[in-house]
C-alpha cells in the first residue's frame, strides 16, 4: 500500500512484556510511527495503542506497578483506539471466565472496555499452538477489486484465548471452525470467536505480528484516522 500523503499517526506499543518489537515493526511497515509506552507521560502523546501478546497476568501486574492502569482506563474511556492481540485481548475484556488468582486469592484485573467474556489459554498450551486461515470482516480495503472479498488472514494461535460472550455493541470479525483447530475435541463442534471490534477497540486471539500479515495493523491505523 502507498502511504504517501497520508497523515502520520503515532501509535504506542505497551512495552511492559510480550511481542513489543514485532508489533512496532508491523506498525512501521503499515505507515505509522511506532513508539514504546512504559510511563503515563509516554501514553499521553500517542494517537492509539497496541497491547501485545504475552502473559496477561504479568501485564496486569506491571500496569499497576508502573502506574499505567488508571491512565489507560481513562484514555480507553475517552475513546483512544486500542488494539489488543492475544493477552491484549484479555486485557481489554470486561470479564475473564477463568481469571488467574494471586497468593491472596485476588483475581487478575483487566483494563476493560470491550463488552466480552474471554477464556484464557482456551485453545490449549504451547504444544497445542496451531495455524489456520480465517475469513476476516473489515478488510475490504485490501481486496483485489472493489466489492470483492478480502483474502483470508493466516493466523497463528499460541496459548490463545477465545471469546465466549459478546455484548450488543461488539462486532464479531472472525471465528475458528472446529475443523480448523489442531485439537477439535476441545471445541465440541462450535465455532469460536477470535476477533472482535467495538467502536475504537479491536482485539484478536492470534498474533498477526509474527506472520508478516499487515492488514490487521492497517485496519487499526485506519480506525485511528477515522477511515474504518
Amino acid at each position: 500500500m502507498n502511504y504517501e500523503g497520508m497523515i502520520l499517526v503515532k501509535v504506542g506499543v505497551l512495552a511492559l512484556q510480550g511481542d513489543v518489537r514485532e508489533h512496532a515493526a508491523a506498525l512501521e511497515a503499515s505507515g505509522a510511527q511506532a513508539v514504546t509506552v512504559r510511563r503515563p507521560a509516554e501514553l499521553a502523546g500517542v494517537d492509539g495503542l497496541v497491547i501485545p501478546g504475552g502473559e496477561s497476568t504479568t501485564i496486569d501486574k506491571l500496569t499497576r506497578i508502573f502506574e499505567l492502569d488508571v491512565p489507560l482506563k481513562e484514555r480507553i474511556a475517552e475513546g483512544m483506539p486500542v488494539y489488543g492481540s492475544c493477552a491484549g485481548m484479555i486485557m481489554l475484556a470486561d470479564e475473564i471466565a477463568d481469571p488467574s488468582k494471586d497468593l491472596g486469592g485476588n483475581p487478575q484485573q483487566t483494563l476493560g472496555g470491550l463488552d466480552i467474556t474471554v477464556r484464557r489459554n482456551a485453545f490449549g498450551r504451547q504444544r497445542e499452538s496451531f495455524e489456520t486461515d480465517l475469513r476476516f470482516r473489515g478488510l475490504e480495503f485490501s481486496a483485489a477489486a472493489p466489492g470483492a472479498e478480502a483474502a483470508p488472514v493466516h493466523a497463528v494461535f499460541i496459548r490463545a484465548p477465545w471469546v465466549e460472550r459478546v455484548g450488543p455493541s461488539v462486532e464479531v470479525l472472525a471465528k475458528v471452525e472446529p475443523a480448523e483447530a489442531s485439537h477439535t475435541q476441545t471445541l465440541h463442534g462450535a465455532a469460536r470467536i477470535v476477533a472482535v471490534r467495538s467502536r475504537h477497540l479491536l482485539a484478536t486471539s492470534f498474533h498477526p505480528e509474527v506472520t508478516g500479515e499487515r492488514r490487521i495493523h492497517e485496519l487499526f491505523i485506519r480506525m485511528i484516522r477515522g477511515d474504518a
